[in-house]
C-alpha cells in the first residue's frame, strides 16, 4: 500500500492520527486539507521510541487535525 493510499484509507476509517517514522512523507504527499493529524518520529530506533513515550504522548495530547509535526528523538 502507497503511503497516499494509507493516509486516504486512515481518514475514510475514521482515524485521527498517523505516527510514522517516514521522513520523507511531507515531501512525497499533498499533506493539505487532510483532516488526519500526522506526527513523524525522526528516528526508527525503537529503543530510543519507547524511552521518548512521555515526549510522544505530549505531542499527541495537543496535534490538532490536519497538523503535521516531527519529533525529534535523541
Amino acid at each position: 500500500m502507497t503511503n497516499g493510499d494509507l493516509i486516504r484509507l486512515a481518514e475514510q476509517e475514521g482515524f485521527d492520527l498517523l505516527i510514522t517514522t517516514d521522513t520523507n512523507l511531507r515531501y512525497q504527499q499533498n499533506l493539505q486539507g487532510r483532516s488526519l493529524a500526522i506526527l513523524v518520529l525522526m528516528t526508527t530506533s525503537w529503543p530510543p521510541i519507547r524511552q521518548a513515550t512521555e515526549s510522544i504522548t505530549a505531542v499527541i495530547t495537543q496535534i490538532e487535525g490536519g497538523g503535521y509535526q516531527e519529533l525529534v528523538i535523541p
